[in-house]
C-alpha cells in the first residue's frame, strides 16, 4: 500500500518526472527521427474537422508543409496526442482523483477559449509549442527554439499582467457561510471504482499496442508507448510550461523552471549522441513568425491557464475548462494554417529565412558545450530569480497594503 501510495497518490518530484521525460523523448527521437509534439496534430485534426464539412484543404500550403494525411490513428503522431491523453487519464484514475470540476466563474470559459486560440495560433506560426519548438527544439540544435524560450516568458510577463487585472478576474464568487459545519461521513466500506477503471484502460490500451506489434505497425506501437509515458509523466509531475514562466512572474517561485532545464541538460546529451550516429536533426527557421508565435503563445497560455502538457492532463482529470481551451488551441491552429497563405503570412514573416543549426554554425562540440552551458545559465539565473523574489517585495508591498490600517 505505501508503494501505491507512492506512485499513484503522491506527485513525483518535478527534477525525476521532467529528466525521464526528457531522456525519453530524446529516446524516441532516436527510434522513429521525429520529435515529442503536439499542436501539429491538433492543426491536422482541425484540417480534417474542415474536411468533414466538405472544405478541402489538400491545396492550403501549411497542410501541404505538415503533411494531412490519413487520420490520428494511422499517424505517431496521433498516438502520442491520444497516447498522452490515456497516460494522464490512467494514473488519475489509478489514484482515485478523477471529478469533473466546471469553472466557478463562467467567465472562464470564454477566457480559456480565447487563450487557446491565441496560443494555438502562436505555437504553429512558430512551427511548434512548448514542445517541438521548446523542449525538444532545445536539443535538436535549433538557434529557433531559443528565440520561441525567450519570447514565450516574454509572452507569460504580459498575460500575467492582463489576468491580474480586475476586468479580467471579474468579481469574487463570495458565499455566506450558513454558520454550520456539518462533518461529511465516509463509507470506508465503499469501493472506489476508478482504480479499477484505470486498470481497465490500461489493459485495453496494452491489448492495442500488442495489436500494432502483431500487425507489423512498429512505429504505431512505438508511438502509442512513448505517448502513454509521456502522458504519465505529465500528470504525475504536473509538468506544466505555462507554470514555469508564469510562477516566476507571480511569486518567484522557479523549482518548474529549473526541473525543466535539467530535463532539457539530459535531452541534450542523448540527443547528441544519435545525431552523431546519423539521425537526421530536426531544424526549424528563425524568422520574425517565430518572435512572433513565441509572444502569443506565452501570452495565450497564461489566458488559458495551461501550456499543451498542463491543458491535457488538466482535461483528464475532469477539469472542463481545459477541455473549452483545446477547442480554442484547435480553431487557433487552424486560423493559421488558413492564414498561412491565404493571408500572405509566409511571405510576410517566414519566407526567406534560415534555419540555423547550431552544430553546423557552432561544431558539433561547440553546440553541444555551448547548449549546455546556456541551460545552466537558465538553471543559475531561475535558481538567483527565486532568492531574490520568492515572496518577496512586490507581495510583501501587497500584503502590507493589504493588512493596513485603513484611514476613517
Amino acid at each position: 500500500m505505501k508503494v501505491y501510495n507512492k506512485i499513484f497518490k503522491e506527485y513525483w518530484n518535478p527534477y525525476v518526472a521532467i529528466s525521464i521525460a526528457g531522456l525519453l523523448s530524446a529516446l524516441y527521437f532516436g527510434i522513429t527521427g521525429t520529435v515529442w509534439a503536439v499542436t501539429g496534430e491538433f492543426t491536422r485534426l482541425g484540417g480534417h474537422i474542415l474536411q468533414w464539412f466538405g472544405v478541402d484543404v489538400s491545396g492550403w500550403d501549411y497542410f501541404e508543409l505538415i503533411g494531412i494525411q490519413g487520420s490520428p490513428i494511422s499517424r505517431t503522431d496521433g498516438w502520442i496526442v491520444i497516447g498522452m491523453l490515456v497516460g494522464a487519464l490512467m494514473m488519475i484514475l489509478l489514484s482515485g482523483s478523477f471529478k469533473i470540476r466546471m469553472p466557478k466563474q463562467k467567465r472562464r470559459i470564454v477566457q480559456g477559449f480565447i487563450g487557446g486560440i491565441i496560443a494555438g495560433f502562436g505555437a504553429r506560426l512558430a512551427m511548434g509549442c512548448n514542445l517541438a519548438a521548446f523542449f525538444t527544439g532545445v536539443p535538436q540544435f535549433s538557434f529557433h527554439a531559443w528565440i520561441f524560450m525567450l519570447t514565450t516568458a516574454i509572452g507569460t510577463y504580459f498575460g500575467v499582467k492582463v489576468v491580474n487585472t480586475k476586468w479580467w478576474l471579474g468579481k469574487p464568487n463570495l458565499q455566506r457561510s450558513k454558520g454550520k459545519r456539518v462533518a461529511v461521513k465516509k463509507n470506508a466500506n465503499k469501493t472506489n471504482i476508478q482504480p479499477i477503471l484505470g486498470l481497465i484502460v490500461a489493459c485495453v490500451y496494452l491489448g492495442i499496442i500488442v495489436y500494432f506489434f502483431a500487425a507489423g505497425k512498429t512505429l504505431l506501437a512505438v508511438g502509442a508507448i512513448a505517448g502513454a509515458a509521456f502522458g504519465i509523466l505529465i500528470e504525475r509531475g504536473q509538468i506544466c510550461f505555462t507554470s514555469a514562466f508564469r510562477d516566476m512572474w507571480i511569486s518567484g517561485r522557479a523549482v518548474m523552471s529549473k526541473a525543466i532545464a535539467v530535463g532539457m541538460m539530459v535531452s541534450v546529451v542523448v540527443t547528441f549522441i544519435h545525431i552523431q550516429t546519423g539521425t537526421m536533426q530536426i531544424i526549424k527557421m528563425a524568422a520574425p513568425s517565430t518572435v512572433i508565435g513565441g509572444l502569443l503563445f506565452g501570452f495565450g497560455i497564461v489566458l488559458a491557464g495551461g501550456c499543451e502538457t498542463g491543458m491535457m492532463y488538466r482535461a483528464m482529470e475532469g477539469q472542463v475548462l481545459f477541455w473549452i481551451v483545446g477547442a480554442g488551441n484547435i480553431v487557433g491552429a487552424t486560423l493559421l494554417s488558413y492564414g498561412w497563405d491565404h493571408l500572405g503570412i509566409f511571405n510576410a514573416l517566414a519566407e526567406g529565412w534560415p534555419a540555423v543549426n547550431l552544430v553546423v554554425e557552432w561544431g558539433p562540440a561547440g553546440a553541444l558545450v555551448g547548449t549546455l552551458a546556456m541551460l545552466v545559465l537558465w538553471f543559475l539565473f531561475s535558481n538567483w530569480w527565486e532568492k531574490r523574489f520568492r515572496y518577496g517585495t512586490g507581495i510583501k508591498q501587497a500584503e502590507r497594503q493589504h493588512f493596513a490600517p485603513k484611514e476613517v
